[in-house]
């Protein structure tokens, strides 16, 4: 009785898998990876980078082991989404422009790439070893869980200069919203389908997200949570009230450390006028762009490459677009329409339409904040959740096709069925 009762429990916190709890766990706590070891162990950066490869590369062998002792799926099936397929052609083209890339350091930007393909792999064998929903529910989990120690974490610091939280080198506050966006979509999605109670989780990862001061993050959040509100047609008119008024009250909350900061924000340096020196930035994109328009630059090709803009080094362009167009040129921006619109299609297929507006709520986010940031080696919207996204919604809506034939009414009678008269 005892074991049967740890064991109902450890699949209400994992979700069913607890190798998949560990993976999503990992990929949003490696954020605080870095400066974790800096301060407990007086490691390097370097170092720090290399035990989140190594873990990466770890949890990678656990999800094979997994999947091929008990494979459930085979791999063709988890590409019949074309959002998967999508994912799998941008990993590919990305390595291969490794061949061309202007990078400071090719050894390192293997490894980076090596890094951004190991996450899709352990999200594939992990989805072919087990159930779909439940691997989803546990990557989701473990994510949510580990958001909330980055947060913790964040809170514990000492404040930035500029009263954000974090480090500006190491522990980004940006990277910091942006994990924590991520774990409340993820929380979202899990409550509508009843599969978790994240109220007070979700609560504080918001207050992280407005504690954070990222502009950007900060105001695509909202926008996509304003979409969310008025699309949901589960959620009651009381309720959408009672969010909008709490949500008015924790802004008016941190509405003197708002303007503490943008007092901050406008009046060092010419910050106000270049948006934190992105318009520079994006200048210098797209004349690289123009002199190489088709296959572009390569991966990793702006670290450490690029000249400093001031004080500031561009690590990527500040802009999604730009980003894909200057590593990968027409090809790059061909890859990004086509991995978030195949998703987006995949999406509108959906059974559940609460479960579909998080979803589409999730593409609006990233679109938004792609105007003003990027990621110097993978999407705003990461690969390895473009596909675990993809093979999710695609089952979702394969079960609902499905559904008619799979349970037929009662008083329906089956070609199967005979009728057998009453004497």
């Amino acid at each position: 009785m005892e074991k049967k009762h740890l064991a109902t429990a450890s699949d209400s916190m994992f979700g069913g898998s607890a190798t998949a709890f560990a993976v999503g766990f990992f990929f949003s706590f490696r954020l605080a990876v870095a400066i974790l070891s800096i301060k407990f162990f007086g490691a390097d950066l370097q170092t720090g980078s290399e035990i989140k490869l190594a873990l990466g590369f770890l949890l990678f062998g656990a999800a094979c082991f997994i999947s091929f002792g008990a494979a459930t799926r085979t791999l063709s099936s988890i590409l019949q989404p074309s959002s998967v397929r999508w994912a799998m052609l941008f990993i590919a083209v990305s390595g291969c422009s490794l061949l061309w890339s202007e990078t400071a350091s090719p050894i390192a930007s293997i490894a980076y790439w090596s890094g951004t393909a190991i996450d899709v792999a352990t999200i594939v064998f992990l989805l072919r070893a087990g159930s779909v929903p439940e691997v989803a529910a546990s990557v989701m989990k473990g994510f949510i869980w580990a958001s909330c120690c980055v947060a913790l974490i964040a809170w514990l610091m000492p404040t930035q200069y500029d009263f954000r939280l974090g480090d500006e080198d190491i522990f980004n506050p940006n990277s910091i919203c942006n994990v924590c966006v991520f774990a409340v979509f993820f929380a979202q999605y899990l409550m509508r389908r009843k599969m978790a109670r994240f109220g007070i989780v979700t609560f504080f990862l918001v207050l992280t997200i407005l504690r954070t001061l990222s502009k950007t993050t900060i105001a695509a959040f909202l926008i996509s949570q304003i979409y969310l509100v008025i699309q949901d047609r589960s959620m009651s008119r009381r309720s959408k009230l009672f969010l909008t008024i709490g949500s008015i009250l924790v802004i008016l909350m941190f509405w003197g450390l708002f303007e503490a900061y943008y007092n901050f924000y406008t009046t060092n340096g010419n910050q106000a006028e270049t948006l934190t020196g992105r318009t520079a930035i994006w200048n210098y994109v797209l004349d690289g762009v123009l002199e190489r328009p088709w296959i572009g630059h390569g991966f990793d090709s702006m670290w450490n490459v690029v000249p400093t803009f001031g004080t500031f080094e561009a690590r990527h362009a500040e802009n999604e677009f730009l980003e894909q167009a200057y590593s990968y040129g027409a090809v790059g921006i061909v890859l990004l329409c086509g991995v978030y619109g195949s998703l987006y299609s995949n999406i509108r297929r959906m059974a559940q339409k609460s479960s579909r507006v998080i979803c589409v709520s999730i593409i609006l986010f990233v679109i938004v904040r792609g105007l003003a940031e990027a990621e110097p080696f993978d999407l705003l919207l990461p690969l390895w959740a473009v596909v675990l996204l993809g093979v999710l919604v695609y089952q979702d809506a394969e079960v609902e096709t499905a559904a008619v034939p799979l349970f037929p009414s009662a008083n329906a009678i089956t070609p199967t069925q005979t009728v057998v008269p009453i004497r």
